[in-house]
C-alpha cells in the first residue's frame, strides 16, 4: 500500500514538473507548429503579391513616362502595406516555430512544382524541435557570445564592402543587391524571433518586456527591416519578380538558417539523419524553385532603353535612348545578335 502509494506521488510530481514546463517555458507542440506554418504560408503569399504589384508600378512609371517618384503611387503603397501585414504574419510566426522551420517557407511565394512541395514537406516534417527557453537572460548572453561576435562581424565587414561597391562603384547587379537583402535578414531574424518569443512568454505569464534587450533588439528590427525593403525595392526596379522573388528566397532562407544554427543553436540534439532529411529539404526547395523561374523572364523585353552606339547613322552623343509610351519599344530580344546585324 504505502509502495503503491509512492508510485503515485512520483507520478503527480511529474505530471505538475511538466505542467509547470508547459505553462512558464518555451516549447514547440504539434499544435503551435501548425499556426506558425500557417501564419508563414499566408504572410509569405502576401509579400509576394506586394513584390509584383510594386514591380507593376515601377513598369507603368516608366512606361507613361512619368516623373513623379514611385513612392508617391497609391498601388506602390497598396503593395508596401500588403508586405507589413505580410511580414506581421512572419513576424507572430517566429514566436511559435524555429527560424529554420518558418524562413525556408518563403517557397509558397512561387507556387507549385512537384519538387517545391516535397521540399517544403521534408523540411516541415523534419525541422529542428527547439525545447530550450528563449528568455531574455538568454538572449543578453548570446549576444555576447564569441561565435555570434564572430558572426556580426564578419556579416558587417561583408555588407560595408558590398555596400561600397553598390553605391561608390555604381555596381547594380542582382547578387550584390540580394545579397545585402540576405545579411540584413540574417540580423532581422534573430532580432524578429527574440522579440516574438519575448512577448509570447509575456503574454504566458513570464514577464520579459521590462529588461532593456527587448528595446534593444525592437530596434534592429526595425533598422534591419526598413533597409530590407530598401534593397529589395531596389532590386525590384532594375529586374524582374521572376528573377528576384527566387533568389531572395533562397539566399534569405540560407542566411536565416544560418542564424538560427549560431545564435539559437536550433541544430543542437538534432539527429544526423532529421539534420541531413531538413538540409536535403532544402535543397530540394531551392532547386524546385530554380525549376520554376529559370525560363522565365528570358522574353524581348529585358531593359526600357538601348545603346545609341547601336543604332545604325547615330552619334554618340548620349549612352541610352529614352523610350516611347510604347512597353516594348527600345528594348533588345538578344544585344549580340542585334550588333551582328547592324555589322
Amino acid at each position: 500500500m504505502a509502495k503503491a502509494r509512492l508510485v503515485q506521488n512520483a507520478t503527480l510530481a511529474r505530471k505538475e514538473s511538466s505542467g509547470g514546463f508547459l505553462s512558464s517555458g518555451w516549447y514547440y507542440s504539434n499544435q503551435t507548429l501548425l499556426l506558425g506554418v500557417l501564419l508563414a504560408i499566408a504572410g509569405n503569399i502576401l509579400i509576394s503579391i506586394s513584390l509584383n504589384l510594386q514591380k507593376y508600378c515601377h513598369l507603368r512609371l516608366m512606361r507613361q513616362g512619368s516623373q513623379k517618384p514611385f513612392y508617391r503611387s497609391k498601388l506602390w503603397w497598396f503593395g508596401i502595406i500588403l508586405m507589413g501585414t505580410g511580414e506581421i504574419g512572419n513576424f507572430a510566426a517566429y514566436g511559435f516555430a524555429s527560424v529554420m522551420l518558418i524562413a525556408p517557407l518563403g517557397n509558397v511565394a512561387v507556387i507549385g512544382g512537384t519538387v517545391t512541395i516535397a521540399g517544403t514537406f521534408l523540411v516541415v516534417t523534419f525541422a529542428p524541435r527547439v525545447t530550450q527557453e528563449v528568455t531574455a537572460r538568454k538572449i543578453q548572453n548570446d549576444l555576447v557570445s564569441w561565435q555570434f561576435l564572430i558572426y556580426v562581424i564578419l556579416a558587417v565587414i561583408a555588407f560595408c564592402i558590398l555596400l561600397y561597391f553598390h553605391k561608390r562603384k555604381k555596381v547594380n547587379h542582382i547578387v550584390i543587391l540580394l545579397t545585402m537583402v540576405a545579411v540584413l535578414a540574417s540580423l532581422n531574424v534573430i532580432s524578429v524571433k527574440a522579440v516574438a518569443t519575448m512577448i509570447t512568454l509575456s503574454v504566458r505569464g513570464n514577464m520579459q518586456l521590462t529588461y532593456p534587450v527587448f528595446y534593444i533588439m525592437l530596434i534592429l528590427m526595425a533598422l534591419t527591416c526598413a533597409y530590407q525593403v530598401k534593397f529589395l525595392n531596389d532590386a525590384m526596379k532594375l529586374y524582374s519578380a521572376e528573377e528576384v522573388v527566387p533568389m531572395n528566397y533562397i539566399f534569405f532562407s540560407i542566411s536565416a538558417i544560418v542564424a538560427g544554427a549560431i545564435f539559437y543553436e536550433e541544430f543542437r540534439g538534432t539527429g544526423l539523419l532529421s539534420g541531413f532529411m531538413f538540409l536535403f529539404g532544402c535543397f530540394l526547395s531551392f532547386v524546385g524553385v530554380f525549376i520554376l523561374t529559370w525560363k522565365r523572364g528570358k522574353g524581348c523585353l529585358r531593359s526600357f532603353y538601348i545603346d545609341y552606339g547601336h543604332i545604325p547613322g547615330k552619334e554618340m552623343r548620349s549612352k541610352i535612348q529614352p523610350d516611347s509610351t510604347s512597353l516594348s519599344y527600345g528594348s533588345l530580344c538578344n544585344e549580340g545578335d542585334s550588333v551582328k546585324t547592324q555589322s
